[in-house]
């Protein structure tokens, strides 16, 4: 048996949150907004998709955010993407940065620790 790939990332957040997820993920980190199949649809939440990349967002009643756990997104433009959050209200923190990457956090709008990672150096 063998685990071939992450499928998607799910991310809590509270009821009626999901104008604040769009403004976000949709809004911000331009990854679209596809619907929920017809029988989770009901449960709130949305759902943002784009060549691979999956972020769902699923309501949690006694939503606590995850402050460690994070998902890290790949990203080209990372200075302009940590301004563009700054001006729209959502600090961003930089960090030592790995080999061959630059990299900040910032939390979504419900207080979700997000990575974003840009490659530098030969290659890029």
């Amino acid at each position: 048996m063998t685990v071939r790939h992450l499928h998607h990332v799910q991310l809590a957040m509270p009821k009626g949150g999901e104008d604040h997820a769009r403004r976000f993920y949709a809004g911000l980190l331009d990854i679209p907004e596809v619907p929920k199949p017809h029988p989770l649809a009901a449960r709130g939440g949305c759902w943002f998709e784009r060549d691979g990349l999956r972020v769902h967002l699923g309501v949690e009643e006694y939503h606590r955010p995850a402050r460690k756990a994070h998902p890290a997104f790949v990203v080209d433009g990372l200075e302009e993407l940590a301004e563009e959050l700054r001006r729209n209200g959502f600090p961003v923190v930089e960090d030592e940065q790995l080999e061959g990457f630059r990299r900040v956090y910032a939390d979504d709008p419900f207080g979700n620790r997000i990575e974003l990672m840009e490659p530098v150096g030969e290659g890029t």
